[in-house]
């Protein structure tokens, strides 16, 4: 997905998860093969980490911060994570030794963890993520508008600004630009290109599911047992009946034996998909190269067409 992205014109990342060292030396090193790139030169993808699977890996005996920065990734993104300041001083501190500079991007859900990761750990981009995002966040996090904004007017200067949240369309490009950030996250809308690991199943959902089709809610990470995210953070997923369980009050033993009884018999209608609101723009199964094209183009027109009135109307 990455190389796809990447190739296209846009920046891709990969998400480090709980993946060891080698693994993830191994997916930079083929980046580098695919892009033919020779060994010196910086790879131009991104590495997320997330800071509280770091705070346990850094003090392991697989450090995996300074394997991957040794591969020469173009940047790091960190979210979610009690201490996030010491892994941005750990990439300085390495970065201070040799020639390539690495960007470092944070996830913020708020203006206080934005004025802090801009004013006292010098980030290069701050990913504003708004509540309309897939997958993790913040559980109280302002929508993307409201919080860009208000992101905007306290961190005038410094880093780049990067909106994130339930973004699929051009469009919706175009007036973010025109709001001020500097460039976008896209995710939900790529689930259903081949490069996407989701499964057929879970590719089918998103292509049937509308602009109502998914909520923010601890209960997702009940059933599949990932509640091991900080606190404050929950994720945003399609809302079938996993919530429906939830909704009804019905205790975690009960939640979980019809979660796995579900999961056994192959049926779809408690399959936990991480997908952002903007999913009920996602009806293709375009690969990601030709999505990146298109949403360029749609994101020029708009802007353009943006113009033309401005034009009219001053004129």
């Amino acid at each position: 997905m990455a190389t796809a992205v990447t190739s296209a014109g846009a920046f891709g990342f990969i998400p480090a998860g709980p993946d060891p060292s080698q693994n993830l030396r191994d997916q930079l090193r083929s980046i580098r093969a695919a892009l033919h790139l020779s060994p010196d030169v910086p790879v131009p993808v991104g590495v997320g980490f997330l800071g509280f699977l770091l705070d346990k890996t850094e003090a392991s005996n697989d450090p995996r911060l300074p394997a991957v920065l040794e591969e020469l990734p173009m940047a790091i993104w960190f979210a979610f994570g009690g201490d996030l300041g010491r892994h941005v001083a750990q990439v300085r501190a390495y970065d201070s030794n040799r020639k390539h500079k690495t960007a470092v991007f944070v996830i913020v859900n708020s203006v206080e963890e934005a004025l802090r990761a801009a004013n006292e750990w010098r980030v290069d981009a701050l990913v504003v993520q708004g509540h309309e995002a897939g997958g993790h966040g913040g559980a109280y996090a302002p929508p993307l508008l409201t919080l860009l904004q208000a992101v905007l007017h306290q961190v005038p200067k410094g880093p780049a600004i990067v909106a994130a949240g339930g973004i699929s369309t051009g469009s919706q490009i175009a007036a973010l630009l025109t709001m001020g950030a500097d460039g976008v996250v896209l995710g939900s809308r790529l689930l259903c290109t081949p490069e996407c690991m989701y499964s057929k199943e879970m590719k089918y959902e998103i292509l049937n599911a509308g602009l109502n089709a998914t909520a923010r809610s601890y209960a997702f990470d009940d059933v599949a047992r990932t509640r091991f995210w900080p606190e404050g953070i929950d994720g945003r997923a399609i809302a079938n009946d996993v919530l429906v369980d939830f909704d009804q009050g019905l205790d975690l033993e009960t939640r979980l034996k019809r979660y796995d009884e579900a999961k056994e018999k192959g049926e779809l209608n408690r399959l936990v998909i991480w997908a952002g609101s903007g999913i009920g723009f996602v009806n293709d199964e375009k690969d990601a190269a030709k999505i990146v094209e298109d949403i360029q183009e749609d994101m020029v027109e708009a802007l353009r067409s943006t113009s033309r009135r401005l034009d009219l109307n001053l004129g």
